[in-house]
């Protein structure tokens, strides 16, 4: 039982990390222009998209753990999906145990995949961002007053400002993405382990 929350703990130590190599970055001054005006709303909507899939994948890895945690006591408790599970063995036929072993698994998949379209969600908003940004850099070229010298500043410099939103942003929503995926895959292992202890279960309980 030492090992009982080793999921919890999985997610814990990659999230620390994470967030330890964040701020390291923020130290060096590696992510400034995400607080740029313009970089820094968009950059909120990307934040603000990944906080949530990080929190609700947590707490879905935190729920799993536990209730993985209970079948390996050897008890389930009321209203979980084991003993959803085994109420639903024990009052159906031998034969409609398939069946249910198939819903078990479509229970849990939909129960998980949520996660994976926020961090696939991710990705798409930095593109958005790329998009306005490129939007925003070829808005101030005006090719009849490129051959001016005093307009050429102002061109340049937002030119600069649309490419830094581009860059930026579709640079968040990659490595936001990675790092919710990660995640992910921690919350996709324990619902296998959790299938198979669910499954183990019933077969145990159906030989008692």
């Amino acid at each position: 039982m030492q090992h009982r929350y080793t999921l919890v703990l999985r997610c814990a130590v990659i999230n620390l990390v994470a967030f330890g190599l964040l701020g390291a970055a923020l130290l060096q001054g590696w992510l400034d222009g995400l607080f740029d005006p313009l970089t820094r709303i968009m950059a909120a909507f990307i934040v603000a998209a990944f906080i949530y899939g990080l929190v609700l994948c947590a707490g879905k890895i935190w729920a799993t753990c536990t209730e993985l945690n209970d079948i390996k006591a050897g008890a389930a408790k009321p209203g979980t999906r084991a003993d959803k599970y085994l109420t639903a063995i024990r009052s159906g036929r031998p034969e409609s145990r398939g069946v249910l072993v198939d819903m078990l698994r479509l229970k849990l998949t939909h129960r998980i995949v949520i996660v994976r379209h926020i961090a696939n969600s991710l990705v798409f908003l930095g593109l958005i961002g790329t998009v306005i940004g490129f939007i925003i850099a070829l808005s101030g070229i005006d090719p009849e007053a490129a051959t001016e010298v005093d307009s050429v500043a102002p061109m340049v410099s937002t030119l600069i400002t649309g490419m830094s939103v581009a860059l930026y942003t579709t640079l968040l929503g990659a490595v936001l993405n990675i790092w919710l995926i990660i995640n992910h895959r921690i919350l996709a292992t324990g619902t296998v382990y959790l299938m198979t202890a669910i499954i183990e279960l019933g077969e145990s309980d159906g030989r008692a």
